[in-house]
């Protein structure tokens, strides 16, 4: 059984004291790729570290967080072209807009994600969207950018039945985490009502952690926990859920 955790911030500090433990651990569950998206410059060293020592199995994204376009975005932007043409990466992400913090940065936000799913573009690579109180500001650029050369991730998807609908509309798929083991999650309400093929796999660790592990660190070893229920919902074994959302993150990333 492979698993994929299409989203995982394995290189913050909250892992610095146990980081290989906790690689360990989730590859003794089954998870044995982890997609890496990026934050802002700062961690860009530190994301490039995790994937030199996990060749094979570490697979990195370049981007900036939209809760982290302040007044010098447009600098962190030049950033994320200077390491496209200097690295290899899978995914522009994560990108988008994040309301829930501080709504002053909006334009620029906008901004930010309208280059990025350009970028996305030029370099023949998906996205992975961060969304937060903003699915009318998200779709409202996905409707100027959709086409065949759109195609990604709509990251932590927490919306409605019909919000699901629509970000599938536009090329993306799903990424399913913690949120569907959670009493309250909503999603766990319609997410059989979803086809397998546009779902994918992810923690968001160290945030978001499922079911029975609420409210600590997460960790891509916990991915499991969200295959298994995502299994009962759709009345699979695990085994079938490890193989179709793994081949779904194929066809998103390529690899």
């Amino acid at each position: 059984m492979i698993l994929t955790d299409t989203h995982t911030h394995l290189y913050v500090e909250e892992f610095d004291r146990d980081r290989d433990q906790v690689m360990k651990r989730a590859m003794e569950t089954g998870v044995k790729r982890f997609f890496i998206p990026a934050i802002d410059s700062s961690y860009s060293e530190a994301m490039q570290k995790l994937a030199d020592a996990y060749p094979g199995m570490v697979f990195l994204m370049a981007g900036l967080h939209p809760t982290h376009v302040k007044e010098n975005f447009e600098e962190e932007l030049r950033f994320v072209e200077r390491q496209l043409e200097a690295h290899t990466y899978y995914a522009i992400g994560e990108i988008g807009i994040d309301l829930y913090w501080d709504r002053s940065f909006l334009e620029q936000q906008v901004t930010a994600f309208r280059h990025q799913i350009r970028l996305a573009k030029k370099h023949g690579l998906p996205i992975v969207i961060h969304c937060r109180e903003s699915f009318e500001e998200i779709f409202a650029v996905l409707e100027d950018e959709k086409g065949p050369d759109l195609k990604g991730i709509f990251h932590c998807f927490t919306g409605s039945l019909e919000q699901a609908h629509t970000v599938i509309n536009y090329g993306m798929k799903l990424g399913i985490g913690g949120v569907l083991t959670f009493k309250n999650g909503r999603i766990n309400t319609f997410m059989d009502q979803i086809e397998l093929r546009h779902l994918v796999l992810e923690t968001d660790a160290p945030y978001l952690a499922p079911a029975p592990y609420r409210g600590k660190r997460n960790e891509s070893a916990y991915l499991v926990e969200i295959a298994r229920r995502l299994a009962a919902l759709h009345q699979k074994s695990l085994d079938e859920i490890a193989a179709i959302t793994t081949q779904n993150s194929k066809e998103v990333f390529g690899i």
